[in-house]
């Protein structure tokens, strides 16, 4: 009997120098997809991954196009080792939307690795163009982070678990909401290091030059259901998917209603395929009930397929 799980595919943030050099030293197939990306790229990607600096792999049109191929390497060997596992659905934080919909066939390799490497140069434009940063807000309940963040004019970037938000903007207001967010309740507020205000209308930039570029890009619709990041549910058309996909750019991250979606919808066994296990953590948040398996390496891959193998 198959068994049946969604996918989940790690957003900014979990990149760490060292990711996918086992994944590429044990499959050809693999290697094969590296060498791949840093021809299209025209960089020697795969070397940053390996080995870095992490300056140069945090750079957001480095990361972005690395954990797309990161993700769908590990997917990849996934398969290989379980070619009866049944992909159910699938979903991913941010940057990572766009490799859960190449998992899901809305476009193909090739074409997602170009929107990404885009998606992350646009981005990386605007964080140059904007003084912004992020802030997260820990232990406050949505209604009171969302009055922060009016008071402090900047916008709700992430809602990633109960108690776990994520706000964006202007340097000056996420200070703002730094300073009165123990008036609101907050317990605490974390300043985040980024290189600007993701997921903020000072995003606007980026998400113009995106929607450009997704309106020529050959997009058909997901053989599986894909969770929009902007929508909370699933995108089954061309349409909506570029529209939601741009949309994204400078809309929250609504991570918890995401996960509930699949949960209600019957999802009880999830895969997170990336570099660390911060979606694994966030789901021990949203809800205990459902089992989490985090896939981040060669090793760990192994021990997920005998756990899978033995449900």
């Amino acid at each position: 009997m198959s068994t049946s799980v969604v996918v989940l595919f790690s957003g900014q943030g979990a990149q760490k120098v060292g990711m996918g050099r086992d994944l590429a030293e044990a499959s050809p197939a693999v290697q094969a997809l590296f060498e791949q990306v840093d021809s299209k790229l025209n960089a020697p990607l795969s070397q940053i991954m390996f080995e870095g600096p992490i300056e140069e792999l945090t750079r957001t049109s480095r990361c972005q196009p690395a954990l797309y191929a990161h993700g769908l390497a590990l997917l990849e060997l996934l398969k290989q080792e379980m070619p009866d596992l049944q992909i159910a659905a699938a979903a991913g934080l941010s940057l990572g939307e766009f490799t859960a919909h190449a998992a899901a066939g809305s476009f193909d390799f090739a074409t997602g690795l170009d929107l990404v490497f885009q998606r992350g140069s646009f981005m990386e434009q605007a964080c140059l163009e904007t003084q912004g940063t992020m802030l997260a807000m820990i232990g406050g309940d949505e209604e009171a982070v969302r009055a922060v963040a009016q008071e402090a004019n900047v916008d709700v970037a992430n809602l990633n678990a109960p108690g776990q938000i994520v706000l964006s903007g202007s340097k000056e207001g996420i200070e703002k909401a730094a300073a009165i967010s123990k008036e609101h309740g907050i317990k605490r507020a974390i300043p985040l290091t980024v290189a600007g205000a993701y997921h903020s209308r000072l995003m606007q930039s980026a998400q113009e030059k995106l929607a450009s570029a997704l309106a020529s890009a050959t997009i058909q619709s997901p053989a599986i259901p894909v969770i929009s990041n902007f929508r909370a549910a699933p995108v089954t058309t061309p349409e909506d998917i570029r529209a939601t996909l741009t949309a994204q750019v400078t809309g929250s991250v609504r991570w918890v209603e995401s996960m509930c979606h699949l949960i209600d919808a019957g999802h009880t066994r999830f895969i997170e395929l990336g570099p660390d296990s911060t979606l694994t953590g966030l789901m021990g948040k949203i809800d205990r009930s459902v089992t989490v398996t985090s896939i981040t390496s060669l090793e760990s891959l192994k021990a997920a397929v005998e756990q899978l193998q033995a449900s």
